[in-house]
């Protein structure tokens, strides 16, 4: 069964806004749970701009469901990795004047320091993921340096339904979606996880949730961005509902 990851980077963001101490991440990874989430997920950013390491190391206590830290592949980050045990490590890039994540990790371009990586936290015990592009290219080199699941960026895909007037059949969304499909098949056949996320909405969920394999979608700022008005538990259980009809509809074509 297709499985959610919520992420609560923006919880923490609101914190920061005010520079005090709520709301609470851990409180939100709570009644995300209590919502129907599988998984909790945040990125722990060099700038430390919104989660803390003291927010990892109290949702490792805390929290019953998967945590997911999605990190860079820096030095300082495997050290925190390796001590606090998330039950995956998610490796993505970063660039300081970013916004969210823009893109892929190039895992073509930067394969051996990552193989190093990648191994660290395996022999630590720690499931390991790969954020990348829907390139087969880069499912191939994902492969070789030992990575366990890859989550495919589906920022094109959304930015595409966005444009073309929430329109999921215009020819732009349909080339996206394909190559998120293709991308999650090259997966799948080299033995890892194919997993899914970014700038995915209430809107534009459902025809990645309906990909063949698709095992796990990581969301954030839309339920987030829900949750302001109805709450975040209702708002992660709508996602997820709308996650099972989806992937329900995709097992029977």
């Amino acid at each position: 069964m297709i499985e959610l990851g919520v992420n609560i980077d923006h919880v923490a963001t609101l914190r920061e806004a005010r520079r005090t101490h709520e709301p609470d991440p851990v409180w939100a990874a709570v009644e995300a749970h209590l919502g129907g989430a599988d998984g909790i997920t945040v990125h722990l950013r060099e700038d430390r701009r919104h989660i803390h390491d003291d927010d990892v190391r109290r949702l490792r206590e805390l929290v019953h469901i998967k945590l997911n830290l999605e990190m860079a592949a820096t030095a300082e980050m495997l050290d925190i990795a390796c001590r606090v045990k998330p039950e995956m490590a998610m490796l993505v890039p970063e660039g300081r004047h970013e916004i969210t994540t823009e893109g892929g990790l190039d895992v073509v371009a930067h394969e051996t320091a990552l193989r190093d990586a990648v191994a660290r936290l395996t022999d630590a015990g720690i499931v390991t993921s790969a954020f990348i592009d829907a390139d087969v290219a880069q499912v191939e080199a994902a492969a070789r340096i030992g990575v366990r699941v890859c989550e495919v960026h589906t920022g094109p895909y959304a930015h595409a339904f966005h444009a073309r007037g929430r329109d999921a059949q215009s020819a732009a969304v349909v080339a996206e979606l394909a190559r998120i499909r293709n991308a999650g098949e090259a997966i799948r056949a080299l033995g890892m996880r194919f997993n899914a996320g970014h700038a995915l909405t209430y809107f534009n969920v459902q025809p990645v949730a309906a990909l063949p394999g698709v095992r796990e979608l990581h969301i954030g700022h839309a339920i987030v961005s829900r949750a302001v008005f109805i709450g975040l538990r209702t708002a992660v259980r709508e996602m997820k509902q709308l996650l099972r009809e989806a992937a329900s509809v995709g097992s029977h074509p």
